[in-house]
């Protein structure tokens, strides 16, 4: 333990160097030819290359639109790269290798401002960081955005990037926009191109769908933000237990404009932001500047991943859960990383100013060091690798998501210490959209970050079953919206059919780009106008690329079996064995085990259907999950 805690100080010292700034996503052989992309992360859900032809660095509008009609002229696939390409799914690639990127890393300009109306117009390349900036040199700000600031205005607008609050119009970015200009493929008549102005005004429905767009409608040009005066925050965190969190949940977004949650369920604890909009001459200087997206010593982070591979190596979840705990513990001793002044933190409430307070991530701030420093995720790295699992439930069935949360954790208290590696669960406020794949209801996203193996797909992870249910049991019995911008695969399948407008989306995306220049496979999949976005193969449950139907889905070897569920929505499934949980390290439970495995090796469905409902009053029920990765072999 003194090890750790030394190590937490070493981190913490070294998070005030300056960093190596990211890679560029995008790696050409020649030139801007014969070029490949990937993400921030170094890899998608699927551990694929995605390659293109060239790539293209527009300066103006002009010069987008020259690259735009070049390229729907030759009839190239076409697809949107930023600058930092923070998008885990395969919105960035391009279909086989003749694409062509388009990158808008040096679209990074102001068009125009308009103090009175309370509008600032920027170019799709410009950084969250930029937007807030610029704002505030207005006197006006942002109301709502996401917590990291290394986004695009084009990667906000495309992914429907949010922050937490019900209040006004909502959390999302994309709802504080006034017009939008799209460069978009065209007819010989046209010059193979068109640019197209958009506002509610105009067009309604063509602005709607823009609005959350997954480049396939084309490339966004400019954005115009309609903005409001400046105002100061008063933030304050407070940690509790959860034994009522279903239902504060469901209230504590209409008590505070800026509500959010990091949930420890394995530890029984719920960090409550308290945050509020105060007048702007509300004494206090404060600032928010995360924590874990400091710049980090290499070295420091390499350490602290060689623990966490040495935790999922061995099956030690009680390493996981003390490192956990002395984690979560620091982080809210320091206020994750909130100071009063810009330097020290002295206690709450911090008050500051909006463009102070809403977004961070100095591990941007960058000088090139050799790579002694950087971002934790960096992939030139040995740090951070994982995967991310966002999804937003109903705030109407929020409580009955959380409680079976809950359930898991009496069944096994060590399962989700993996969640709390990673800060916890965190919990934001989103709220109904007119845009077209925008969210649907008032509901709450949660964000779910877990340890991912760098070198071996087909090594099933700690516990990795009790994460598997949650993800499941929230795409398929809570009819979860998953984030445009992170998940796996199987997020994703049949989300397009919880969308009310999808049809209206698909009807403006027919009138942008009937030939699809800027679809790919991946898009047609998600949009659900071809195949399906799952992947289907041996090991594929594993990383989230399937829905598992077979064992060899899993990783049977290592003791990790497939069961079809009973009763949540899938045809042909075996009679509900897989709605029960048969937790390993649990004596009372192991009789039962050994009966089901027996019935199942003898295919015997009439004895399962006995077992099924003899276990009934013991076992763990999810109804609407629809197959799972169930460990069998005991956990170290």
């Amino acid at each position: 333990m003194a090890f750790w805690l030394s190590l937490i100080f070493f981190f913490c010292f070294f998070t005030f160097a300056s960093s190596t700034p990211p890679d560029d996503p995008v790696k050409c052989e020649s030139g801007n030819n014969m070029c490949t992309v990937t993400n921030s992360y170094g890899a998608f859900p699927d551990r694929s290359i995605c390659e293109a032809a060239k790539v293209e660095y527009p300066k103006t509008e002009a010069e987008l639109v020259s690259i735009v009609a070049a390229a729907t002229r030759a009839g190239q696939k076409m697809r949107v790269v930023t600058r930092y390409s923070h998008s885990i799914p395969k919105l960035v690639c391009t279909d086989g290798k003749d694409g062509v990127l388009i990158s808008t890393k040096f679209l990074n300009n102001v068009v125009g401002t308009n103090p009175e109306a309370k509008t600032l117009t920027v170019e799709s390349g410009v950084t969250l960081r930029q937007l807030i900036g610029e704002a505030a040199e207005l006197e006006l700000a942002l109301p709502y955005a996401p917590y990291w600031w290394g986004l695009t205005v084009g990667g906000l607008m495309g992914t429907g990037a949010h922050g937490s609050s019900l209040w006004g119009k909502g959390s999302a970015v994309h709802d504080y926009v006034s017009e939008i200009r799209m460069v978009s493929p065209g007819l010989a008549s046209d010059g193979y191109v068109k640019v197209r102005v958009l506002s509610e005004t105009m067009d309604p429905d063509e602005f709607c769908a823009a609005k959350v767009s997954l480049g396939v409608l084309g490339v966004i040009s400019q954005v115009t933000f309609q903005l409001q005066p400046m105002f100061k925050r008063s933030l304050t965190y407070v940690m509790q237990n959860d034994s009522d969190f279903g239902d504060q949940a469901v209230t504590f977004g209409e008590k505070h404009e800026f509500a959010d949650f990091l949930w420890l369920p394995s530890q029984g604890k719920v960090v409550y932001r308290m945050d509020d909009r105060v007048p702007l001459n509300t004494s206090g200087n404060g600032l928010f500047d995360f924590f874990p997206f400091r710049p980090q010593l290499s070295v420091a982070l390499a350490i602290i991943r060689s623990l966490e591979e040495s935790e999922e190596s061995s099956g030690d979840a009680n390493k996981k859960c003390v490192r956990a705990e002395q984690l979560s513990s620091f982080l809210f001793s320091i206020s994750y990383g909130v100071t009063n002044n810009g330097m020290e933190f002295t206690g709450y409430p911090v008050i500051g100013k909006q463009n102070r307070m809403m977004s961070s991530g100095t591990c941007l701030d960058s000088h090139w060091d050799g790579l002694i420093t950087s971002c934790p995720w960096d992939p030139r790295i040995k740090g951070q690798f994982f995967h991310q699992t966002a999804f937003s439930v109903p705030l109407t069935r929020v409580k009955g998501f959380i409680d079976d949360i809950k359930a898991l954790v009496k069944i096994e208290p060590k399962a989700l210490c993996v969640l709390e590696r990673s800060n916890g669960i965190l919990i934001r406020y989103v709220t109904s959209s007119p845009a077209f794949l925008g969210k649907e209801e008032k509901a709450l996203d949660f964000d779910l970050t877990y340890y991912r193996s760098k070198d071996d797909p087909l090594t099933p992870r700690l516990y990795e079953d009790f994460i598997e249910e949650i993800e499941q049991m929230a795409i398929f019995k809570y009819n979860a919206l998953p984030h445009w911008g992170k998940n796996r695969n199987l997020a994703f399948d049949g989300a397009i059919r919880k969308y009310k407008n999808a049809n209206a989306f698909l009807k403006v995306k027919e009138r942008f780009d009937p030939l699809g220049l800027f679809s790919t496979e991946w898009t047609d999949q998600i949009l659900g106008l071809k195949g399906n976005v799952t992947i289907v193969k041996e090991g594929c449950a594993l990383e989230g690329l399937c829905v598992c139907s077979d064992d060899a889905h899993c990783a049977p070897n290592k003791g990790y079996l497939c069961r079809p569920a009973g009763g949540g929505g899938s045809s042909g499934a075996a009679a509900g064995l897989d709605d029960f949980h048969f937790p390993p390290d649990i004596p009372s439970m192991q009789e039962r085990k050994d009966e089901a495995m027996r019935v199942l090796k003898a295919d015997l469905m009439a004895e399962l259907d006995k077992e099924v409902k003899s276990l009934e009053e013991d076992s763990w029920m999810f109804e609407g999950t629809r197959s799972r990765i169930h460990l069998i072999s005991r956990r170290g």
